[in-house]
């Protein structure tokens, strides 16, 4: 049975930095693309960072330089690093990953950055 589990929100000062982890169980992390995602009150979900099996990330230009994904195999472990936080960092925060053509989601984890 494949699934995510967000952890890591929380509240944040502007221009401070939390670390969102997304623990994956049902399949290797190392084998999948993965995702981080956010949808901010009344706005579309969006994608923010993402990493290839082979290891290649791609970044949202709202956070690029800020934000950093990357996974640890062993712990089976997706992790997004967010420095700088904005108050348009304000969002939930999703893990999403394709596995045998769906894509699985974890419930979120809430990230409220004040000025």
């Amino acid at each position: 049975q494949v699934q995510l589990e967000e952890s890591g929100g929380g509240p944040v000062q502007s221009g401070g930095s939390l670390r969102l982890s997304c623990v994956v169980s049902g399949f290797a992390v190392s084998t999948s693309a993965m995702s981080w995602y956010r949808q901010a009150p009344g706005k579309e979900r969006e994608l923010v960072a993402s990493i290839t099996a082979g290891g290649s990330t791609n970044y949202a230009d709202s956070v690029k330089d800020r934000f950093t994904i990357s996974r640890v195999n062993v712990k089976n472990t997706v992790y997004l690093q967010m420095n700088s936080l904005k108050p348009e960092d304000t969002a939930v925060y999703y893990c999403k990953a394709p596995y045998y053509g769906m894509n699985y989601w974890g419930k979120g984890t809430l990230v409220t950055v004040s000025s």
